[in-house]
């Protein structure tokens, strides 16, 4: 644990900032272990008392310096404030938060990367089978990968054409529909499913798939397929643009995605001319019914017979 000496007496300083976690889903847990290692190197031998706003912003320049992503350092920067708060609130060891006097890293609010109808064709066809389903259903799902890898039988309902996601971010239980690409990628690999065999997806001998193994094989595909500055969670970019692209209602690809908040999903609003075609042709067909196009189309067709105006001078 970073926050205190080891020879700091209260027994929470040395399981503190992984234990204030335990309530998070797994993979958040994880990802906070991983934070709080670099944040350990740093702070591990230094009293609560003794941190600095200073010290946490010469630890940021470290980690600049480190080519770590602005993002990153803000993630470790908001694990390491909700170790203070806890320090000042719950355990009143100190009486305020240094972290909160120092300025987050700026990030810039990139365009999501989302994959084009030739990508996606090209991506599939260097792919292995196993691998195009995983793909095709993270497009038409929005899953994510630790939602597909960790994907039960028993979360399934054929019957009714759905899933049930219980551990996720938002710490919610779901119930999303399924399209019928999803659900027949599904009731091909139920054929093949072997009774003891809990996970959708896994490797021959029946075992849970793991993220290396997705990911090595899906960045091989990327290279001969020729796709490029695409990440795997780009296929949930994916599935929402395309939503979006097609007028399907914010508020449904909100809860199909499961975004926390509605502004979270209008990043994905990635229109291209043809998307808005249809919107804009609303505007061509209360124009005809009005008989607006045919006034404008007489008045410039007199317009052109008349003589033009001239400026003249002299006495009348």
């Amino acid at each position: 644990m970073w926050i205190g000496k080891k020879s700091w007496p209260p027994p929470q300083l040395r399981c503190g900032l992984i234990d204030a976690y335990v309530n998070k889903a797994a993979s958040s847990h994880k990802r906070d272990k991983s934070l709080s290692a670099h944040l350990n190197k740093a702070f591990g031998e230094t009293y609560l008392t003794d941190i600095t706003p200073k010290m946490i912003s010469e630890y940021k320049t470290t980690r600049r310096s480190e080519k770590v992503s602005p993002r990153t350092i803000n993630y470790e920067l908001m694990l390491m404030s909700h170790a203070f708060n806890l320090a000042c609130g719950e355990w009143e060891l100190v009486k305020e938060n240094p972290v909160k006097k120092v300025e987050k890293e700026k990030v810039r609010n990139q365009i999501e990367r989302w994959l084009t109808a030739d990508e996606e064709k090209r991506l599939l066809k260097a792919s292995p089978k196993w691998l195009q389903e995983i793909i095709v259903f993270a497009i038409n799902t929005g899953m994510r990968q630790s939602e597909i890898l960790d994907l039960k039988w028993s979360q399934i309902d054929f019957s009714r054409g759905t899933l049930t996601i219980s551990e996720q971010k938002n710490e919610e239980t779901d119930t999303l529909p399924l399209n019928k690409t999803a659900l027949m990628i599904l009731e091909e690999k139920f054929k093949l499913h072997k009774e003891e065999v809990d996970y959708v997806f896994t490797f021959q001998n029946g075992t849970r798939m793991g993220k290396r193994n997705l990911f090595r094989a899906f960045d091989n595909a990327k290279i001969r397929a020729k796709v490029q500055n695409f990440r795997f969670h780009d296929l949930r970019h994916t599935f929402a643009t395309r939503l979006v692209q097609k007028g399907a209602d914010l508020y449904k690809v909100q809860k199909l995605g499961r975004w926390k908040t509605l502004s979270m999903v209008t990043r994905y609003g990635h229109h291209n001319a043809e998307s808005l075609r249809s919107v804009i042709e609303i505007m061509n067909d209360d124009g005809i019914e009005n008989g607006i196009i045919t006034k404008l189309a007489q008045s410039q067709k007199t317009h052109v017979t008349r003589s033009p105006l001239r400026l003249v001078s002299g006495r009348y």
